[in-house]
């Protein structure tokens, strides 16, 4: 059987150190190797692939168009290697960080609350939360675990269906009682109506579904995040959509009116999402085992 074809691992972190620098004397301050020797072992590469990594103009180096390639591959797959090594370490008995990467509203409105239950049913497990809603990139955000809302396919995961969301017309009760109460959805001509910059047809999807149409439309601000949706709700700038879910404390203390009763099902639903790679760690499956009970 072929061994793999594979070059110096030495040689490997050499390489992407010089091509991260661009300079050879900080590479080797990094690794803590003379210059000469840092120098030696790049040479030792370039000859191996027999491709020319660097062009070298007298104190300047360059990567040359198949470096800028290798060094992109090569940067990948050590961070794959730390991280693995890093994960290791730390799962050592279940214990370690949990790392979730979170929707930010989701996270504030719904997950944090329930937390002290997991902690106190896992105390040896540390949790670290970052706001996370781009797209998903396990090894670079250095996460275990993310909740997203969509289609519900993303690849190379292992995907847990959370619940789905039901949106409906809020406004403040001052709104209400001015001139132009909202009664139906005619009525949300007199009003601006405000927007999720991800969720751009949230409203068209609304309308459409309640089978209603309005004309001349006053756009209100167009805001990124659901808590800052409610804040601008609150403040008087307008009508918006919103899941009931996010907003029960607003409702029943009066500071928001869902003057429409209707709800309505979003196109997507909320996912907790985990890389395959990761889906059986200890502290991955109790978070995932927990989370799931706190829906039934």
């Amino acid at each position: 059987m072929r061994g793999r074809l594979l070059p110096s691992l030495n040689a490997l972190r050499t390489f992407e150190a010089v091509a991260r620098h661009n300079s050879f004397t900080r590479a080797a301050e990094e690794l803590n190797v003379t210059q000469s020797a840092a120098s030696r072992l790049v040479h030792s590469l370039e000859e191996y692939l027999q491709v020319p990594l660097f062009t070298r103009r007298s104190r300047r180096i360059e990567l040359t168009d198949q470096g800028r390639y290798y060094s992109g591959l090569v940067s990948k797959s050590l961070d794959l290697i730390e991280a693995g090594t890093v994960e290791l370490i730390s799962s050592q008995e279940g214990r370690g960080t949990l790392s979730i990467g979170m929707l930010p509203t989701f996270g504030t409105r719904w997950l944090v609350p329930r937390l002290p239950s997991f902690q106190e049913a896992h105390p040896e497990i540390a949790i670290n939360i970052v706001s996370s809603d781009g797209e998903l990139d396990f090894v670079k955000e250095r996460i275990d675990v993310a909740i997203r809302f969509g289609p519900g396919q993303w690849p190379d995961a292992v995907i847990d269906p959370l619940m789905s969301e039901e949106v409906q017309v809020v406004c403040t009760p001052q709104l209400m009682a001015g001139p132009h109460p909202i009664v139906d959805a005619s009525s949300l001509r007199h009003h601006r109506l405000i927007r999720h910059s991800t969720r751009p047809h949230s409203w068209d999807h609304w309308f459409q579904t309640t089978e209603n149409s309005l004309r001349d439309i006053q756009w209100g601000p167009s805001l990124e995040h659901f808590f800052m949706i409610i804040e601008a709700v609150k403040a008087g700038l307008g009508v918006a959509l919103l899941p009931t879910f996010l907003i029960e404390n607003e409702l029943r203390d009066g500071s928001l009116v869902a003057p429409i009763h209707e709800r309505v099902s979003g196109p997507g639903a909320y996912y907790l999402v985990t890389p395959a790679s990761k889906a059986q760690l200890p502290r991955v499956l109790a978070f995932r085992r927990w989370l799931i009970s706190q829906l039934q």
